[in-house]
């Protein structure tokens, strides 16, 4: 298998791991399970890593890593929007 290819494929299933998270967070409209440390830790992560990848040029770095980023960062919007006060 191309190695960029299984950098790519790595990346998508470990960025789309939060995406049951997102889709539970807007169908229930709760995020009080959610630890906003965890998420912010998290996109600083993956920040760092879509940054990491473009001072390296490795795409399937910055595709999986930004694509992880939009999601994340979907997921700290909604904490935003239904967190209770």
């Amino acid at each position: 298998m191309n190695e960029n290819i299984l950098g790519i494929v790595a990346g998508v299933l470990t960025s789309a791991s939060m995406i049951p998270q997102l889709i539970k967070v807007l169908k229930e409209k709760n995020v009080e399970d959610i630890s906003l440390i965890m998420l912010l830790v998290l996109i600083t992560g993956v920040s760092l890593w879509v940054w990491y990848g473009i001072i390296k040029d490795e795409w399937p770095i910055i595709l999986s890593n930004a694509f992880s980023v939009a999601v994340n960062l979907s997921l700290l919007v909604c904490y935003m929007i239904f967190k209770k006060s």
